[in-house]
């Protein structure tokens, strides 16, 4: 299981209780109890205390399925445009035009704050915090080595290992195979990248003996088998009279029928073979991508998928595929894709590497058939970078500028978000279409449809999803009046302490006036990342706070200031911070460090 899976379980492990100080006392430790009756309220209201905290999940009340879509509009010389705004789009869910609840324009880049946040009153024995030069672009190639050929690698390796010389200090990359054989987690050891493409090899799961007689590819198995189609069939039949030698050893028209029917029987049983095996590279390889953009979920800052792959089909899978870019798009993730073949150039006799020769008879049909086959490879890889507003490189040779482009992302992006109306939890395909407000030459890119669940989502476990997806980004956001500071104090040359501290501006926080109180819950959470972005640890608490008149008005001039501490070795680390409070306001804060 890879390592840096560690923050599915982190809203999981919570640390130990921290004392919290407002005013300079301690906050007592309080457990959740019941809602006091009518009758019992003004003594309740006298007896609650005014803070309290608990190291357990909030549940937040959660709006209906929210469906993203990542839009990316380029003018007539292909540069994206981010002057747009809301009232310039509109978002269709199976050609019903919908409200568009979420908005917000993307200017990916640095989001990593470089200039560390003083202490106001170091605690004595304690260091100030030193600025640390930290990861801030994560970069996955994963390399399709199921579908890959030995030529095929060859030619990509090369430009990989260009792309990684050309890596900037604050890039990390890392390679995957979709065999899952010689992965290799995120790094700046360009000797470590070099020799993790030196292991890249072609591993199909299509046997070297299988039978080439007739010939059959995935498509055309798929073709015969799933789709019944009667041109597939007789083509592979007339192919496996001439590559078995039936068609030449009839003599008369009854052998010649009998000698059809078991070419024919002969087709379906190597369409059937050739189909599992298919089916198999094609779900490892979408499992593969699935496990690499789910990892990506805890990298800091950008994150990019670059698949780099010849093209496969999905027959039956597209529910997968869809899983893949609706996750992608709720955790920032952008994948691209590059086609491993470069400029294809189809012949017209059929592909002329196969075991038997092509049939002078069939090969027509059968290059009409690999035309095909191309565009469908095609397909997926197309969907997966539009999708999710990534860059799809294909039919070129320079393959180098392929992969640096897919690398980067847009200059700018927009987020649209809608809710469906009348929405069905019965697992169907709802097309997506954006469009102009008003005629436009720009283009438009975006997803093309998403899958309705097939139940209901579950509240509490979407709020959790949103602090956590806050938590594995670098973006920093103010909507609440938070301060990160950092210290460390060093026990020995080897052993460190480092203190988190949060102050919340309480005065300029909004409270709701219920039972003479004013009341807000805060949610806490930080966590803490390697050099390389790899979470270490964190730890999650809620503050309570039912605040009398007199208190919020006069006595919390100073706010309200909270500590928890890690035990760390020498190094640079980020502390990643994010505070949201009951009404979903969030602020979230980068703290990079370096421990000397």
């Amino acid at each position: 299981m890879f390592k840096r899976l560690a923050p599915y379980l982190f809203l999981l492990m919570l640390c130990s209780h921290v004392p919290t100080t407002a005013m300079g006392q301690t906050a007592p430790e309080q457990s959740p109890s019941a809602q006091p009756s009518s009758a019992a309220s003004a003594t309740a209201e006298k007896t609650t205390p005014e803070m309290s905290s608990r190291d357990e999940a909030a549940t937040f009340k959660v709006n209906v399925r929210l469906v993203l879509v990542r839009v990316v509009v380029r003018d007539q010389q292909g540069h994206p445009l981010g002057n747009l705004h809301k009232e310039d789009f509109q978002i269709f869910d199976n050609r019903k035009q919908q409200v568009i609840s979420q908005f917000s324009v993307e200017q990916p880049g640095s989001q990593v704050a470089r200039e560390q946040k003083a202490t106001e009153i170091p605690a004595e024995g304690t260091e100030p915090s030193k600025t640390a030069n930290v990861a801030e672009r994560f970069i996955a190639y994963v390399f399709d080595d199921v579908h890959m050929s030995v030529q095929d690698i060859m030619t990509v390796r090369k430009a990989a290992e260009h792309r990684i010389e050309m890596m900037q200090p604050s890039d990390r990359a890392a390679i995957f195979a979709t065999s899952g054989q010689g992965n290799l987690d995120f790094t700046d050891d360009r000797g470590k990248l070099h020799e993790a493409l030196l292991k890249l090899a072609p591993r199909p799961i299509a046997p070297s003996e299988m039978q080439e007689c007739p010939y059959m590819s995935y498509y055309l198995a798929d073709l015969i088998v799933n789709k019944h189609d009667p041109q597939a069939i007789d083509n592979a039949t007339r192919d496996a009279l001439q590559c078995s030698g039936l068609g030449a050893s009839a003599s008369n028209a009854a052998q010649l029928a009998i000698a059809q029917q078991t070419a024919q029987n002969m087709a379906q049983v190597t369409a059937q073979q050739r189909l599992s095996v298919g089916d198999s590279e094609t779900l490892l390889v979408l499992r593969s991508l699935r496990d690499v953009v789910r990892k990506m979920a805890a990298a800091p800052g950008q994150r990019i998928v670059v698949l780099v792959s010849p093209g496969f089909i999905t027959p039956y899978l597209e529910q997968q595929v869809a899983d893949i870019i609706d996750y992608a798009l709720r955790q920032n993730v952008i994948v691209s894709a590059v086609d491993a073949r470069g400029l294809y150039v189809q012949s017209l006799y059929g592909d002329m590497s196969r075991q038997n020769l092509p049939n002078v008879l069939t090969s027509p049909q059968e290059a009409v058939y690999e035309s095909m086959e191309e565009s469908a490879d095609d397909l997926v890889l197309s969907t997966l970078s539009e999708s999710s507003g990534g860059t799809f490189f294909h039919n070129s040779n320079d393959l180098d500028q392929g992969l640096r482009q897919a690398a980067e992302t847009p200059e700018y992006y927009y987020i649209l978000g809608f809710s469906p109306q009348n929405m069905k939890f019965d697992g169907a395909f709802h097309g997506i279409s954006v469009k102009f407000t008003k005629p436009s030459k720009f283009n438009i890119q975006a997803r093309k449809g998403y899958y309705a669940p097939k139940q209901a989502p579950n509240a509490q476990d979407e709020a959790r999803q949103e602090i956590q997806e806050a938590i594995f980004s670098q973006e920093e956001t103010h909507d609440l009046p938070v301060d990160l500071h950092t210290q460390f104090f060093k026990a020995s040359d080897q052993d460190a302490k480092l203190s988190v501290m949060v102050h919340v501006d309480v005065k300029r926080m909004h409270f709701q006036k219920t039972g003479g109180r004013n009341n807000n819950d805060l949610t806490i959470a930080a966590a803490l990342f390697d050099r390389n972005g790899s979470f270490i640890s964190g730890n999650e608490k809620i503050l309570e706070m039912h605040w009398k008149d007199d208190t919020l008005e006069h006595k919390l001039d100073r706010g309200v200031t909270l500590k928890s501490s890690f035990d760390v070795k020498p190094g640079s680390y980020l502390v990643r911070l994010v505070v949201r409070d009951s009404e979903g306001l969030i602020a979230a804060e980068n703290g990079p460090i370096e421990i000397p």
